[in-house]
């Protein structure tokens, strides 16, 4: 269905969006400053040409396909000569198939439709269903690993503690503050940790993640967060993967096989 965009407020409506791009193509290149080159790009081009930008396509969905432009004529790269973890996560992200990445995030974490996947990443929707399906069986079968919950509400623990399960990975253990959270990630060092913002003795999980990557380092992180665009502002180093309250099972379970691929999450300071 199209939509229209008036001058007036366009600007407007794609600042409100950008948050959200930022965060797609963080989680793509697995850089906070990597991926806000390519946000900084797409708003450039839309800036030099608005004929580029699609009005078939909501405003976010019209910002998604001009990325998508300048990421395919690019060649979707990746920095690979890294050493070490980030090294070996970028190995694992070359064995993908072409696009398969950016049809799971786009669908799960950003929450499009098949046919705006078709539409920002211009190909069919039998191609953006079957991108879906191999990046899901590629991703769940190429990585698994311990897995440490900071979550309050018991039942929400429960919850991500058996899909993570599900996935193949295990779960350490589930702590519900601050403190507890600092003493069991340096117990048993997970490979993932997947952190509420706000927990159950009015401590902040954001802190438990800053005390932890003092001595875990480069520990991939997932927050979970009620209000994702509040920490996507671009004026702090930000997580490079954020999950927004409520969640859906499919959102986790794309949110943590992606981040398994990445050693390098920054950490959040506020």
């Amino acid at each position: 269905m199209s939509q229209t965009h008036s001058n007036e407020d366009f600007s407007d409506q794609v600042a409100r969006e950008l948050p959200f791009l930022r965060r797609y193509a963080r989680a793509l290149t697995g850089t906070q400053s990597s991926g806000d080159q390519y946000a900084v790009a797409t708003l450039e081009a839309i800036l030099q040409d608005r004929s580029i930008f699609d009005n078939n396509l909501s405003v976010k969905g019209g910002l998604f396909k001009c990325f998508h432009a300048i990421w395919a004529s690019t060649g979707a790269p990746v920095t690979r000569d890294e050493a070490g973890e980030l090294g070996a996560a970028f190995k694992h992200l070359a064995a993908l198939g072409a696009n398969t990445r950016e049809a799971l995030l786009l669908s799960t974490v950003e929450e499009f439709s098949i046919q705006e996947i078709a539409l920002i990443m211009d190909t069919s929707r039998d191609d953006v269903r079957h991108l879906i399906n191999t990046a899901r069986k590629d991703m769940e079968d190429s990585i698994s690993g311990n897995i440490m919950i900071i979550e309050d509400e018991p039942i929400i623990a429960a919850d991500i503690s058996a899909i993570v399960t599900d996935l193949g990975h295990k779960v350490t253990g589930i702590a519900r503050t601050r403190s507890a959270a600092v003493e069991l990630g340096n117990k048993k060092k997970p490979d993932l940790i997947l952190a509420d913002i706000q927990l159950a003795d009015n401590s902040s999980g954001i802190d438990a993640v800053n005390d932890l990557m003092k001595d875990l380092g480069d520990t991939p992180v997932i927050f979970i967060t009620a209000f994702p665009e509040r920490l996507l502002t671009g004026d702090r180093p930000e997580p490079a993967f954020l999950i927004a309250k409520p969640y859906k099972e499919e959102q986790v379970q794309s949110a943590v096989s992606q981040a398994m691929f990445f050693a390098s999450t920054e950490t959040l300071k506020v």
